[in-house]
C-alpha cells in the first residue's frame, strides 16, 4: 500500500506541479462525496482562468500605464505657458492634508473622510452559510441511495403493514441520514469559521503613517485618502498614491503589470499602485484611493481564487480511502449477491419462487441498504478530512502561542523537519540594542548608562564629536520625533535606534543636525553590500560622503584614521591591527560591530554617480550588544534531543556570531563556523563533507543561504526550516519546506514568501511550531489507526455473516451510527489531541518516513482479530452464552453484538491515544473535546439500544447483558496493552 501511495499520491507540500494534482484526482475515481472531499483542494481549474485574467488585467493595466507615462512626457515637452495645471488637480488641497503633518485626527472629520472615500479592504468573497454545508454533505453519494431506499422503504412498508408500524425501516434510515448530514455540517461549518479567521489575521499590515505632524503605526484598513505613509524595503505599497520625498525608490509593479523591471519612483514619475513592493529605497507617500477604486483592488474583484494546494497527508488519505473503498464495494456487490442467492435459494425450497409480495421486496430492500451502508462504512472518507480538522484546530491552537500559518500544509511538514536554519538578529538575540562600547579617535571605551555617554563627550575632541553625530544622525534609516506627551521617541530598525539614543546620550540634536546640511544622495543599507551612505552638501559649501556598516568592510575601505588629538592621520600597520583587533575583540564578546567613516569629496559629486567606495577616513567603532533571548538556550536543547540540527546563519562578524552560537548552544565541539565568501568558494564534493558539519554560517549573503538550504534539501534530503526577516531572505524562505518569517522585524516581502509568519520573533515559538507539527502527524495516525481498525471488522463482520449466514447481524441503521462515531465524532475526538511534550523525545519523521507505520499495522490488526473473533463467537454461540430462546432471540443478538462492536469502537477509541505508550489515561481529562464526544457515543448509544428499538432494530438488554457487553468491549484495551509490548 505504502509503495502503491507513494507512486501514485506523492504531491510535495510546496510547488507540485499541477499535472501531479490532476494525477492523484483522477486516480481517486468513484468518491463518495466529492463536494465535501475536494472542498480544501485548490480548484485547477478555476486557477487557469485566474491565470488567464490576471494576464488580461495586466495588459490593460500596463497600456494605462504606459499611455499616462507618455501623456506625462508629451505633456512636459509643451512650454510652460501653454500648460497650467488645474487648481482641482493639486491632490494634497484638493484632499485638505498638509504633506508634513498629515490628516487631522479629528474623528469626525475622518468619519466623513471613510464616507466620501470608502475604507481600505477589498471585497470579501459572502461567508457561506450553515444550509449550504447541509446541502454539500447531502451530495454524499452512498447518502443518496440510502435515502431513495428509505423512501421506497417507507411507501412498501405503508403499502403492506399499514401506519405506522409499516414506515419504521424507512423512518429510521431517513432519521439516522439527517443525524449524519448534520453532524458533518455542523463540523465542517466550525471548520470554516476557523479558517475566515485565520484568513483575516494573514491580511492584517501595520504601517507607519503622519497624523496630526506625530509618526504612528495603523493597520492598513484604517488609511483614508489623504494620509502621508511611510515606506521602506521590503514594504508594499498600501494604496494608490503619489510620491512626496524620498530616495532611490525602486518598486516591483510584477504582481501587478507583469513587468519585471523594477521602476523607479521620483518626483517626475511619482506614481505609486497599491499591492506592488518597495524593492529598495526609502520614501514618504500621499495616499490618493484607497480600496475597491484603487487598480489592485479592482484586479481583486476580478480574480476567483483558486485555492490552496493539498496538503501531502490529505493526499495520502485520499489515496488510503480511495484503496478500501474499491474493495468496500467490491465486499458490497459480493454481499448482496449472497443475501440475494440466499431469499432465492430459501423460496425455490418452499416452492414460492413465482410468488413475490410486500414482505420479499422489503427484504430485498434491506439486502440493497445493508450493501450501500458496507460501503458507507468501508470508505473512511473522513479520513482526508481529518487532515483539515486536525490542522484547522492546530492552526487556531497556534495563533494563540503566536504563530500564524499561512498554508495549511506548512503545519504538517513542520512535523517532520530535521533542520532550522535560523538568523541570529531578532530571533535568538532580543532585538533590543545598545551600545556598549566604542572606539573613538583609536580609544576604547566602555559606555553603560547616559551619564557615562556624557564623560565620553568631554574626552573626545569637538570636532570628532561634530562629526561623529552629523554621521549618525544623517546617515541613518531611522528618525527621531516627537510624541504626543512631548517626549522624544526614536523609530527604526534596532541597530539605527541603538545608534541614535547613542548620539542623543551625547548631546545631538537629530532635527538641527538634519537641518544643518542638505541631502544629495541616499544609498540604503543593503544586505549585499552589508553598508549604506549619503552624500550631504555642508552648510559651509562642499560635499562629504558618509558611511556605514559592517566593520571588516567599511575598515578596509579608510585609508585614513582620526587619531587621539582629533586630526586626520593616514592609516598605519600598526593603527589597522589595533582597529582589527578592536573589531575581534568587540566580536568575541557577542557584540554586533559597526565602523563609521566619512570623506569630503573634493571635485564634486552628481547625484546619479554611485557613492565612492574607497578613500575613507575611519571616525569610530561602536560594539552593539544585543542579548540572546530567555529560553534560547532551552529551546535548543529540545531540538537536539528531537533530532533536528539547528544552524545559525547571519550577516554578522563570524566572532560575535561564534559567542552567540556557544551561548546558545548551537556551536558544539564538532561542528564548523564558516564564512559567507569561503563557503562560495568550495567546490561541489568540498561542500558535500562540510555541509553536514556547517552550525554557523557567518557574513553571509542571501544568495549563501538560498544555496546552504537547496543543498541540504536535495543532496542531503533533509525537511528544512528557514528563518528570514529581510526582502533578500524571500528565495531562501520559498526554496525550504517551511519558511519561517518574522511578524516584528519581517517585511511583507518576507512574509508573503512564507509559510508561517512568527509573530513574537522568538526562537522559541518555532519550537513549538515543530511540537504542533508533530502533534498534528501523531494525532492523525491515532485516527487512521482507530478508522481502519473499525472499517476491516464492519467490513469482514458483514460480509462473512451474510454469506455464511444469509443475514447480516448490523443493520443499515446501526451501520450509519457506527460511520458517524469513526469519521465525525472519531476525527474530533482524536484528532484535536493537544500536543504532549514527549513528541520532541523521538527522532523527526524526515522525507521518507511510511505514513501507515508498522506499529500502527500492529495495532490494527491485533484489535480487529480480537474484535471480530469476539463477535464471530457472539453470533455463534451467543445465544447459548445468554440463554435466548424464543421469537426475539435472533433480535436480542443482533442488539448485543451491534452494542458489544460500539462498545469494542469506544474503548478502541481510548486505546488509539497511544500507539506505543501502555498508560493512554495520562491527561486524559485536559481533552474536554475528547471526554464530550466519549459520553455522547455512550449516551447515545444508551438511548438507541432502549428508546429507538422500533427505527434501529434494536430491543432493550438486561443490566447483566449490558455489563457483559461493556466487558467485552473494555477487554479490548488490556489487549492493545499486551499489544503495545509486541516489538517491531
Amino acid at each position: 500500500m505504502e509503495s502503491y501511495l507513494s507512486e501514485n499520491f506523492d504531491v510535495k507540500a510546496k510547488h507540485s506541479p499541477e499535472e501531479a494534482l490532476q494525477k492523484w484526482r483522477k486516480l481517486c475515481g468513484v468518491v463518495k462525496n466529492p463536494k465535501r472531499r475536494f472542498r480544501h483542494t485548490a480548484n485547477i481549474s478555476k486557477r487557469y482562468e485566474a491565470a488567464a485574467m490576471r494576464q488580461t488585467n495586466q495588459e490593460k493595466l500596463r497600456i494605462a500605464v504606459l499611455v499616462s507615462k507618455a501623456a506625462f512626457q508629451f505633456i512636459q515637452g509643451v512650454s510652460l505657458s501653454d500648460y497650467t495645471v488645474p487648481a482641482e488637480v493639486k491632490a494634497a488641497e484638493k484632499l485638505s492634508t498638509s504633506t508634513t503633518s498629515g490628516l487631522s485626527t479629528d474623528n469626525d472629520l475622518l468619519n466623513r473622510r471613510q464616507e466620501i472615500y470608502g475604507i481600505n479592504k477589498f471585497a470579501e468573497s459572502e461567508l457561506r452559510s450553515f444550509w449550504i454545508f447541509v446541502w454539500e454533505a447531502l451530495h454524499d453519494m452512498t447518502l443518496m441511495i440510502l435515502g431513495v431506499c428509505a423512501v421506497v422503504s417507507l411507501l412498501v412498508g405503508i403499502a403492506t403493514e399499514g401506519w405506522p408500524k409499516g414506515a419504521h425501516d424507512g423512518l429510521g434510515i431517513v432519521a439516522s441520514i439527517l443525524l449524519v448530514v448534520f453532524v458533518t455540517a455542523t463540523s465542517d461549518y466550525r471548520q470554516s469559521l476557523q479558517f475566515r479567521d485565520l484568513d483575516k489575521e494573514k491580511k492584517k499590515i501595520i504601517i507607519q503613517v503622519t497624523r496630526n505632524g506625530f509618526r504612528q503605526k495603523l493597520s492598513i484598513y484604517d488609511l483614508l485618502p489623504g494620509d502621508i505613509v511611510h515606506l521602506s524595503i521590503g514594504d508594499q505599497v498600501p494604496a494608490d498614491g503619489l510620491f512626496i520625498s524620498g530616495f532611490s525608490v525602486l518598486i516591483d509593479e510584477s504582481s501587478l503589470t507583469g513587468e519585471s523591471e523594477p521602476v523607479m519612483v521620483n518626483l517626475e514619475n511619482p506614481y505609486m499602485l497599491s499591492g506592488t513592493k518597495i524593492q529598495d529605497g526609502s520614501c514618504k507617500m500621499l495616499v490618493t484611493t484607497v480600496g475597491m477604486r484603487t487598480q489592485w483592488g479592482k484586479l481583486m474583484a476580478t480574480l476567483s481564487e483558486g485555492g490552496d494546494d493539498e496538503t501531502p497527508l490529505q493526499v495520502k488519505l485520499n489515496g488510503v480511502a480511495t484503496i478500501i473503498g474499491k474493495i468496500g464495494l467490491a465486499f458490497a456487490v459480493v454481499t448482496f449477491a449472497v443475501l440475494v442467492q440466499g431469499l432465492f435459494s430459501h423460496k425455490w425450497h418452499e416452492g414460492s419462487h413465482w410468488s413475490w409480495n410486500g414482505d420479499n421486496a422489503l427484504e430485498l430492500l434491506e439486502y440493497f441498504a445493508v450493501a450501500v451502508t458496507i460501503v458507507v462504512v468501508a470508505v473512511p472518507e473522513g479520513l482526508p478530512l481529518a487532515v483539515t480538522l486536525s490542522l484547522a484546530f492546530a492552526m487556531k491552537k497556534m495563533m494563540n502561542d503566536k504563530a500564524l500559518v499561512r498554508h495549511l500544509a506548512a503545519c504538517e511538514t513542520m512535523g517532520s523537519a530535521t533542520t532550522i536554519c535560523s538568523d541570529k538578529t531578532g530571533t535568538l538575540t532580543t532585538n533590543h540594542m545598545t551600545v556598549v562600547k566604542s572606539c573613538i579617535c583609536m580609544n576604547i571605551k566602555e559606555l553603560g548608562q547616559s551619564e557615562k555617554a556624557s564623560s565620553l563627550f568631554s574626552e573626545i575632541p569637538d570636532s570628532t564629536v561634530k562629526l561623529l553625530l552629523q554621521s549618525i544622525f544623517n546617515n541613518t534609516g531611522g528618525e527621531v520625533v516627537t510624541s504626543k506627551d512631548g517626549k522624544l521617541e526614536i523609530l527604526g530598525t534596532p541597530t539605527e535606534s541603538a545608534l541614535l539614543e547613542f548620539a542623543l546620550s551625547l548631546g545631538g540634536n537629530f532635527q538641527a543636525e538634519q537641518q544643518a546640511v542638505k541631502l544629495i544622495k541616499v544609498e540604503p543599507f543593503n544586505s549585499t553590500k552589508k553598508r549604506m551612505g549619503v552624500v550631504l552638501e555642508l552648510p559651509e559649501g562642499g560635499l562629504r560622503a558618509h558611511t556605514k556598516g559592517a566593520s571588516e568592510i567599511v575598515l578596509a575601505a579608510c585609508n585614513k584614521v582620526i587619531n587621539s588629538k582629533g586630526e586626520v592621520v593616514a592609516l598605519d600597520e600598526a593603527s589597522l591591527n589595533h582597529l582589527k583587533v578592536t573589531i575581534d575583540q568587540f566580536a568575541s564578546e557577542a557584540l554586533r560591530t559597526l565602523c563609521l567613516a566619512y570623506m569630503d569629496l573634493e571635485n564634486g559629486f552628481s547625484p546619479d554617480n554611485p557613492m565612492p567606495v574607497s578613500g575613507y577616513t575611519c571616525i569610530a567603532i561602536v560594539g552593539i550588544k544585543d542579548p540572546v533571548r530567555p529560553g534560547v538556550k532551552e529551546s535548543v536543547a529540545v531540538c537536539r534531543s528531537a533530532g533536528i540540527t539547528v544552524r545559525m546563519v547571519t550577516g554578522d562578524n563570524i566572532n560575535t556570531a561564534k559567542a552567540i552560537a556557544r551561548e546558545c548552544g548551537i556551536l558544539t565541539d564538532d561542528g564548523i563556523a564558516i564564512e559567507g565568501p569561503d563557503f562560495r568558494e568550495k567546490k561541489q564534493d568540498e561542500l558535500f563533507e562540510l555541509i553536514p558539519k556547517i552550525q554557523v554560517m557567518a557574513r553571509s549573503s542571501p544568495l549563501d543561504k538560498h544555496t546552504l538550504v537547496k543543498h541540504l534539501r536535495t543532496t542531503f534530503g533533509e525537511v528544512v526550516a528557514v528563518t528570514g526577516d529581510g526582502t533578500n531572505d524571500a528565495p531562501a524562505l520559498h526554496e525550504a519546506d517551511i519558511g519561517l518569517a518574522m511578524g516584528i522585524a519581517g517585511t511583507e516581502v518576507a512574509k508573503e514568501s512564507a509559510d508561517v509568519i512568527i509573530l513574537d520573533d522568538n526562537f522559541s515559538t518555532i519550537v513549538t511550531v515543530a511540537k504542533w507539527g508533530r502533534s498534528v502527524y501523531m494525532n492523525i495516525q491515532k485516527f487512521v489507526q482507530f478508522q481502519l481498525t473499525v472499517n476491516v471488522v464492519a467490513l469482514i463482520v458483514n460480509f462473512s455473516s451474510a454469506c455464511l449466514t444469509g443475514s447480516a447481524p448490523l443493520t443499515a441503521v446501526q451501520l450509519l451510527w457506527v460511520n458517524m462515531i469513526m469519521d465525525t465524532l472519531g476525527a474530533l475526538a482524536l484528532a484535536t489531541e493537544p500536543p504532549k511534550d514527549e513528541l520532541m523525545k523521538r527522532s523527526p519523521v524526515g522525507r521518507k518516513g511510511n505514513f501507515i507505520s508498522n506499529v500502527m499495522w500492529r495495532n490494527i490488526l491485533g484489535q480487529s482479530v480480537y474484535q471480530f473473533m469476539i463477535i464471530w463467537y457472539l453470533q455463534a454461540k451467543g445465544k447459548d452464552m445468554f440463554n435466548l430462546e424464543g421469537p426475539n432471540s435472533d433480535l436480542v443478538l443482533n442488539t448485543l453484538i451491534f452494542n458489544a462492536f460500539v462498545f469494542c469502537q469506544a474503548f478502541n477509541e481510548i486505546s488509539s491515544r497511544e500507539m506505543e505508550q501502555i498508560n493512554v489515561f495520562k491527561g486524559i481529562l485536559d481533552n474536554y473535546v475528547f471526554v464530550a464526544v466519549l459520553g455522547s457515543t455512550i449516551i447515545f448509544q444508551i438511548i438507541i439500544v432502549e428508546f429507538l428499538g422500533t427505527f434501529a432494530n434494536t430491543t432493550p438488554l438486561t443490566l447483566s447483558q449490558w455489563l457483559v457487553t461493556v466487558f467485552i468491549g473494555f477487554l479490548g484495551m488490556p489487549i492493545a496493552a499486551v499489544l503495545k509490548m509486541i516489538p517491531v
